[in-house]
């Protein structure tokens, strides 16, 4: 593993983009409702946040930045720059991310709580761009929790259609197309759904989300 810098500390070739949503109730995980309250999928999906921030900031990077739909809360841990999300559907805000970039850029989603320093490394360890221009993780649901491309190609992202069982398979095609050598990253469960939060959950026990999943389930049996 490369060595850690400290919370914040620069370090590191690597831009580390998070992509996520202002943890509002009714905007976000909407489809944790039912069985939870919207309140309570809105502090699932703050929980989820906070978890993959943590993970973010105990890897070395260039630059740490939260590229969000909304606006920051107390949720938010200091060594983050914040940009805000452009117009358009998500293949054209992923795309203005790394257009945002100077170098390498590993982005990540809110999704994946689970996520840790470990699964992140090997894009981030010494010589991760030697031979390789580009780092993709697989989600289970037929999407991709991890992009990083060695220099900023937006055109990569436009047009592939975001949200479907087949967005990963595409979205990696276009990287090989491109004649970009890739590399994967090991393959992660987003949360979606309520069963998806209790997988995630189950795999990740000891995270804030986890703990906050177990507090909406003993709220719901109530």
């Amino acid at each position: 593993m490369p060595p850690v810098g400290g919370p914040g500390a620069p370090c590191g070739p690597t831009t580390l983009l998070v992509i996520a949503k202002e943890p509002l109730p009714g905007r976000v995980k909407t489809r944790l409702t039912p069985p939870y309250s919207p309140e309570r999928a809105a502090r699932i999906a703050e929980a989820a946040l906070a978890d993959t921030l943590r993970a973010v900031l105990a890897m070395p990077a260039r630059r740490r930045v939260l590229v969000l739909d909304g606006r920051p809360g107390d949720w938010l841990p200091p060594g983050f720059d914040v940009v805000p999300q452009c117009a358009g559907g998500l293949d054209e805000r992923l795309a203005a991310a790394f257009a945002g970039c100077a170098g390498p850029a590993l982005l990540i989603g809110m999704d994946t709580p689970q996520v840790t320093a470990g699964l992140l490394a090997p894009a981030l360890a010494d010589g991760a761009w030697h031979g390789c221009d580009a780092w993709f993780g697989p989600a289970a649901d037929g999407g991709f929790w991890a992009l990083g491309l060695a220099e900023p190609r937006p055109e990569l992202l436009r047009g592939v259609p975001m949200s479907t069982a087949r967005t990963g398979a595409v979205q990696r095609r276009r990287l090989t197309d491109a004649g970009l050598v890739v590399r994967d990253l090991p393959e992660l469960r987003d949360v979606d759904t309520a069963d998806d939060a209790a997988r995630v959950a189950a795999a990740a026990p000891h995270g804030l989300f986890a703990a906050t999943v177990a507090a909406g389930n003993r709220e719901h049996a109530r």
